[in-house]
């Protein structure tokens, strides 16, 4: 690493724009007094909630309200932005080698995010959509739109079908989002509502294993109540075009579908996955302090991260993301003062909500039961928490979620 000083301040490179990456950016930019060069880049030019990519494929939340601009929260005279995408960390060099070029550093934060995991079931990357990204999102809004619209032409009873794959977070806020909408789809695109069939699958005993039994079950009986037809303790094998090879108590079915969504799991970033840089599945091995110790001037957050330490073993979320972020910066500013930093990073956890619609969900809030409304409310609140913390009280009445307004 190099020798700074007052004439030859430290670089701090921040690559990835996500809950983690922008949240270490904005600690920095709101408490670093020292004299540091950071700078933020990103394959995107826009931050979006990854958590609320299930209202974007439906369409009840507009791409434009999605999009968070970095240069409009970002002080260009304290952290510089460049929309890039990075194609190769070379840490014995410290620096990373994007499409525009090469970026030196004295300390790393890495937060490239995370990919979807085909855990090896052939057809996925051929057959599926996939809520991996706002683009993503977007491309599958379009696809369920225009299916709907063309069925009075095509009369292709499969294009009403859709499948989802995955029982988690994902799966489930897509699968009751869409659930929800299916009324006034069928109604402005003159389709008897008896028509469309809605499947998600799991491999799991219970949907949204993070939670105990009974919530799951509660959950469960509400997508039932809208017609979604949930299979549990159910393999995939395969994805044809148009189809879902699978496998339930030990006999082989198959859901038919034209739109087959993969939300089975998630894996980090194949960037760092094909690098040197030791790694399991694309996540970099963190101590207690989120350092790389091959590399102890590289750092990283969110789901490039893979803790070691078994205080900060945690599944990959937005909430854990973000406090790694704010640890992150926590801990360069000092490093930039020449100050010692002991503090191990310690994840809080808050709660967790699983929306179930609009006006609906189930979740647990501080370590308590929620359900219905109020568990709809408490999940507006934390997406709205998380805007307050980008840009304040005016950045939640632009972009925020609330009860009664429309998102679009």
């Amino acid at each position: 690493m190099q020798n700074t000083t007052p004439q030859n301040p430290p670089k701090i490179l921040i690559i990835g724009g996500g809950y983690g990456g922008l949240k270490a950016a904005l600690g920095l930019q709101r408490k670093l007094k020292s004299p540091a060069h950071i700078t933020l880049i990103s394959k995107h030019d826009y931050h979006y909630q990854t958590t609320l990519l299930h209202k974007v494929a439906i369409g009840t939340l507009g791409s434009r309200k999605a999009r968070i601009f970095y240069r409009k929260i970002l002080d260009p005279q304290k952290v510089g932005f460049i929309k890039d995408k990075i194609i190769e960390l070379c840490p014995q060099e410290n620096k990373v080698k994007g499409n525009g070029g090469e970026y030196h550093y004295d300390y790393l934060v890495i937060a490239l995010g995370f990919k979807p995991d085909s855990f090896g079931v052939k057809g996925v990357d051929k057959h599926t959509y996939k809520l991996s990204s706002l683009n993503a999102a977007l491309k599958l809004t379009k696809n369920i739109e225009n299916k709907f619209k063309e069925y009075t032409h095509t009369k292709n009873q499969k294009d009403l079908e859709v499948v989802v794959c995955g029982t988690g977070f994902t799966g489930i806020e897509f699968t009751a989002e869409l659930a929800t909408q299916l009324d006034e789809l069928c109604l402005i695109c003159g389709i008897d509502r008896r028509l469309p069939k809605l499947t998600c699958i799991g491999r799991a005993k219970q949907i949204l294993p993070v939670f105990e039994q009974s919530l799951a079950k509660v959950a469960q009986n509400k997508l039932e109540k809208y017609g979604v037809n949930v299979l549990t303790g159910t393999d995939i094998k395969e994805i044809q075009d148009g189809k879902v090879i699978a496998q339930r108590d030990g006999i082989d079915v198959e859901i038919e579908g034209n739109t087959i969504i993969w939300s089975a799991g998630v894996k980090g970033s194949d960037i760092i996955e094909k690098s040197i840089i030791p790694n399991k599945k694309g996540r970099i091995p963190v101590n207690a302090q989120l350092q790389c110790e091959p590399y102890p001037n590289i750092y990283v957050v969110g789901d490039s991260a893979l803790a070691t330490d078994k205080d900060v073993i945690h599944a990959p979320t937005a909430q854990l993301s973000a406090q790694m972020g704010d640890y992150i910066a926590e801990l360069l500013i000092a490093k930039v003062k020449g100050k010692e930093f002991q503090k191990p990073f310690k994840f809080y956890h808050r709660g967790t909500v699983c929306s179930i619609g609009h006006t609906d969900g189930v979740g647990v809030v501080y370590h308590k039961n929620v359900k219905g409304e109020f568990a709809a409310f408490m999940k507006n609140t934390i997406e709205n928490k998380w805007l307050y913390s980008l840009g304040g009280f005016g950045m939640v009445f632009k972009k925020g979620q609330f009860r009664y307004r429309t998102s679009n």
